[in-house]
């Protein structure tokens, strides 16, 4: 069987057996730091893109968010394909739309947090969207190794 991958077997099994047996298990560690490398690499992509738009090009933060998103999506989607979880065999195409559908959801979830740092809180637009895309990360991992790589 593949790394992260269950047996028929396995998923009969109770929920916490599963989660046991899956945190015994080296080849979901090794991935889950491959998928923290890549998201490292689209936390910086995303927030130099966003640091230039805001106050390089003076576009609003909201707008700035969806830029540096899309940006680091493109990034972390071949990375984790490829690398992280070595789905290259799999129907790219699929996986991109899930890919995306995950993503989007994670990324709901840090418009909302970053929407709320910013103009509840009052903390500055780039701690804020760090702050913000690590608040959504993982949702993002979870969605992806469950469902679009899987």
């Amino acid at each position: 069987m593949p790394d992260g991958q269950a047996s028929s077997v396995e998923l009969d099994l109770p929920f916490h057996v599963r989660v046991r047996l899956g945190l015994r298990h080296v080849p979901n560690w090794l991935q889950l730091i491959r998928f923290g490398l890549v998201g490292a690499s689209g936390y910086v992509l995303n927030l130099v893109v966003y640091t230039v738009c805001v106050h390089g090009l003076s576009i609003d933060y909201r707008v700035s968010a969806t830029l540096a998103f899309l940006v680091a999506l493109a990034n972390n989607f071949w990375w984790n394909r490829h690398w992280t979880f070595k789905a290259g065999d799999g129907h790219a195409g699929f996986q991109a739309m899930r890919f995306v559908v995950v993503s989007l959801l994670a990324f709901g979830l840090n418009l909302l947090v970053l929407t709320a740092l910013v103009d509840w809180i009052g903390l500055a637009k780039v701690p804020a969207q760090a702050l913000a895309v690590l608040a959504a990360t993982p949702a993002n991992f979870l969605g992806n190794r469950l469902w679009t790589f899987r």
